[in-house]
């Protein structure tokens, strides 16, 4: 026992929290957890799983078949034909062993040398084209990593292409040594690295099964709570994976029941920006890029970075925004309180996956529409606005008056009656909190520039792509919570607002917490909406009480304003950018027949801002609010600017685990057995020197993934309408 906790305290880069091995209660806590997640499918039956396996038998015959084949047709002499081998790998939830009924599989088609990635493109590419049982086949060859994406057998597969510099494939190959990676193209490396990080993952966690069971919990949780979207700025499956295999290197006998409590207890704690680390980052000779904050200026804008354990280590969180962030931490925090409540006895393991309040929670809301004419350019072009829309919360965590953009994963079918040019219709809600201005009885606020940057950037990547097509039309309207009714059903409304109802009953504070941020912003003051004239999408005939304060404004102001951007067929070439001055009175159902005025609009956001370098790990400074509002009765606080810091400022930071303040946050949470526990002191292991900074309020650089914002908006046959958002709020 002495031996196998001597080992235990070798997972990770600290010594665990606490060696406590579970108690009876504790089992059966786990299988309530076990029992309140089946209904939504997370576990496959045992014929569910051979069928994968027989299903991955093919594809890896399939596999060696064609690199057999392509050997002969490169004139490989016989001998070498015979042992060339070939190789699937697995990787993602699939190989972590967490996938879910009816989930996809992430592979990986390892090859020899002498088999090129044109090679898999093409011939493997025919070759499945004729293979029975494979249906919807397509390659999207110029993605970040490229893949061929096929339904074999009714399993959908994932699967990208690496080939690596030695002449056979054996049947044994282990990808996680790192000469693997020697002389290969970047493709290549991107493509091995699911493999390597997920395998990485698997072997440190002291328990597999344990990890499984609750990473299996905590991802039912994201989804459910509304925040499991790497694209969107909230984490991802590999993200996830992460956070859970630290809480187990924490607390390595822990039951899962436990692991899910501890969970929340660690990174509702955690002080943001320090990374969250399975492993010290290892050196190599082999010079490819990885995250460190004392050589790459933009890895010090990162604001929850969770770092792979595989070299070469990246941020899998780098799409996190400061809203986004705001709102996992809040969540983690309500986990907590509701996992509290379930270990004592006084709730159950549903109240944990109950759904957010998203249309209760705010009381302004964007939302973001996409529109096409066919069903095939619609989820083109759905999936290219998807992709962006971090960018809008961007550039509105940017704009002064903003404190908080809060995007909903979950997009919605469009009414067709608003939209009877366009058959095609998804939605998406971004719920606003407006900042409070001191001494000020009213703000007259404009998102126009705003939102007209999100969406050059979207016609912008459009137009890179080639993907333009006549009828594509993006739409923004600022809503109020009263309005929501015009574009969701009662029944998604009223559902969202009961279950909620009951969660805030469950957890108080947090909820008086919520209430008492909403109060302080503008986002709970009367408001009217002003802004150039414009046709709405949606009907507002909505009843008002006249008697109420806010009455005579929503008489003056019931219809939502919208900005709308449509590609329109057949206008004259003009001069520079089609595009009409912001806040020309433009009814966005004409066209115009003479080319529009010329104007040139950035992509990011100018405004005036003050450079602040701060060590936000700071015992003093403590753990900022929730949703960042901590000064939120101050006067305005200017933006960061994009420029990072000059000063040499650093620090020596760990993990979380600065363990003299975390064993006494943790310590009212804890067992008898870790009371005991002496505070660590010097932890061994050698921790990385990053400088950081005030992360709280800040610009973040461009995204790598977004277009030169030189590059011109597409002008040649597209007509930008542009109306005003514009909002007054009042005290």
């Amino acid at each position: 026992m002495l031996d196998s906790q001597h080992q235990q305290k070798h997972y990770g880069i600290t010594s665990p929290i606490s060696l406590a091995c579970p108690k009876e209660i504790d089992h059966i806590y786990t299988q309530k957890l076990i029992d309140a997640m089946k209904p939504f499918g997370v576990f496959e039956d045992e014929e569910e799983l051979n069928h994968r396996l027989v299903v991955l038998g093919k594809l890896n015959n399939l596999v060696k078949e064609w690199i057999s084949d392509i050997s002969e047709s490169k004139n490989l002499p016989p001998s070498v034909v015979a042992t060339v081998g070939g190789k699937i790998f697995t990787f993602g939830s699939y190989r972590l062993g967490v996938h879910t009924k009816g989930a996809d599989i992430d592979a990986l088609c390892v090859a020899p040398r002498h088999v090129e990635r044109s090679d898999f493109f093409q011939s493997f590419f025919e070759k499945l084209k004729h293979q029975d049982g494979i249906r919807n086949l397509r390659a999207v060859e110029d993605a970040f990593v490229p893949v061929i994406k096929f339904e074999f057998d009714g399993i959908e597969i994932d699967l990208v292409f690496a080939r690596l510099a030695i002449q056979t494939i054996s049947d044994n190959l282990d990808l996680r040594d790192d000469s693997r990676l020697r002389s290969l193209d970047i493709r290549c490396i991107r493509s091995l690295n699911g493999c390597r990080v997920t395998d990485e993952i698997l072997h440190l966690v002291p328990n597999k099964e344990t990890f499984r069971l609750t990473l299996r919990a905590v991802k039912l949780w994201a989804k459910r709570r509304g925040i499991y979207s790497n694209m969107l700025g909230f984490l991802g499956g590999v993200s996830w994976a992460m956070l859970v295999a630290r809480t187990c290197q924490l607390y390595p006998n822990a039951a899962a029941s436990t692991l899910v409590h501890k969970f929340f207890l660690v990174f509702s704690k955690w002080e943001w920006p320090n990374p969250v680390l399975l492993k010290q980052p290892e050196e190599s000779n082999l010079n490819l890029p990885v995250w460190d904050p004392r050589v790459n200026p933009s890895d010090r804008y990162h604001l929850m970075p969770i770092i792979t354990p595989a070299y070469p280590q990246q941020n899998s969180t780098y799409n996190v925004s400061t809203s986004t962030r705001t709102v996992m931490v809040e969540e983690f925090k309500q986990g907590l309180a509701v996992t509290d409540e379930i270990l004592q006895g006084k709730s159950d393991w549903s109240k944990l996956l109950e759904p957010p309040n998203f249309f209760q929670k705010y009381r302004h809301y964007i939302v973001l529409t996409a529109s096409a004419s066919t069903e095939e350019n619609h989820l083109e072009w759905v999936g290219l606005v998807e992709s962006k829309i971090r960018v809008l919360v961007g550039n509105l965590e940017r704009n002064e008056f903003i404190t908080l953009a809060h995007v909903n994963p979950q997009s919605f079918p469009g009414n067709k009656e608003h939209h009877k040019d366009n058959n095609y219709v998804s939605m998406w809600f971004l719920g606003i909190i407006f900042r409070r201005v001191e001494n000020a009885e009213s703000v007259n606020i404009d998102l126009t520039y705003d939102i007209q940057s999100f969406t050059d950037t979207v016609y912008r990547q459009a137009n890179n792509i080639n993907m333009l097509k006549d009828g594509m039309k993006i739409e923004a309207t600022h809503v109020k919570k009263k309005q929501l009714h015009h574009y969701l059903p009662a029944d998604i409304l009223q559902k969202k607002k009961k279950s909620l109802s009951d969660v805030s009953r469950s957890s108080g504070g947090f909820q008086s917490k919520r209430s008492s941020l909403d109060s302080s912003c503008l986002d709970s003051s009367r408001d009217t909406d002003s802004g150039t004239p414009f046709n709405s999408p949606v009907s507002t005939n909505k009843s008002s009480n006249p008697d109420s304060p806010t009455g005579e404004a929503e008489r003056n102001s019931t219809e939502p304003a919208t900005v709308i951007v449509e590609k329109l067929p057949s206008v004259p070439p003009a001069q520079g950018l089609s595009i009409p001055v912001i806040g020309a009175k433009v009814d966005p159902t004409v066209k115009a027949v003479s080319s529009p005025s010329v104007c040139t609009i950035p992509t990011v956001v100018g405004r005036n801002v003050i450079p602040r370098i701060t060590t936000p790990h700071n015992p003093v400074q403590g753990q900022p609010h929730l949703n960042g509002l901590s000064n939120i009765s101050k006067n305005v606080t200017p933006k960061r600017s994009h420029s990072p810091p000059t000063d040499g400022t650093s620090k020596r930071l760990k993990d979380i685990e600065k363990f003299i303040r975390l064993e006494s946050a943790f310590k009212d949470s804890q067992t008898a057995e870790d009371r005991k526990r002496k505070p660590m002191g010097a932890i061994g292991g050698e921790s990385m020197p990053i400088p950081t900074i005030d992360t709280s309020r800040k610009k973040r650089l461009p995204s790598k993934e977004l277009p030169d914002s030189s590059s011109p908006v597409p002008a040649s046959n597209i007509r930008v309408i542009k109306n005003s958002i514009r909002l007054t709020l009042n005290r």
